[in-house]
């Protein structure tokens, strides 16, 4: 009789991660922009958001006014870090905060481990992604996560 030792420990199994669709078209894009936006606006942060297909190309951007030229490079690595490993970007942060086989993220080829990019799934299939830059990284993930909800 085998004992539970005898037995080889399974490792845990990693998120289940949603099929991809078609890709996000540009009418699409818009929405989730706006919607992304609202509540930039409505606090009055300042924010870039990149709207990219399944693999990782710019379908739409929108810079706000007085937002740092320089995010409009970071909204772009979120939104395309998202769909390439189907997870928002935040998971990578929390992962490389917690250290030790969490350093591993650092050696992901455009995985970008910051708030702010987020898969946008649209009838359960993933469509593309979305990347916010310009506020903290919490203002950041608040708009992500209002455009993604656009299309569900």
């Amino acid at each position: 009789m085998e004992s539970q030792s005898d037995k080889p420990n399974k490792p845990a199994a990693g998120p289940k991660l949603p099929p991809y669709g078609p890709s996000i078209t540009n009418e699409q894009a818009k929405k989730v922009a706006t919607a992304a936006l609202e509540p930039a606006r409505a606090n009055q942060w300042t924010m870039v958001v990149a709207i990219v297909d399944t693999a990782g190309y710019l379908v739409y951007l929108e810079k706000l006014g007085q937002t740092q030229v320089g995010r409009v490079d970071v909204a772009i690595a979120k939104a395309n870090s998202a769909p390439i490993y189907k997870r928002p970007t935040k998971m990578f942060q929390e992962r490389l905060a917690r250290g030790g086989d969490g350093l591993l993220v650092l050696r992901l080829k455009d995985a970008i481990p910051v708030e702010g990019g987020v898969p946008i799934i649209a009838d359960g299939k993933l469509i593309g992604a979305l990347g916010i830059s310009g506020g903290s990284s919490a203002e950041d993930e608040a708009c992500a996560e209002a455009g993604a909800a656009a299309l569900s």
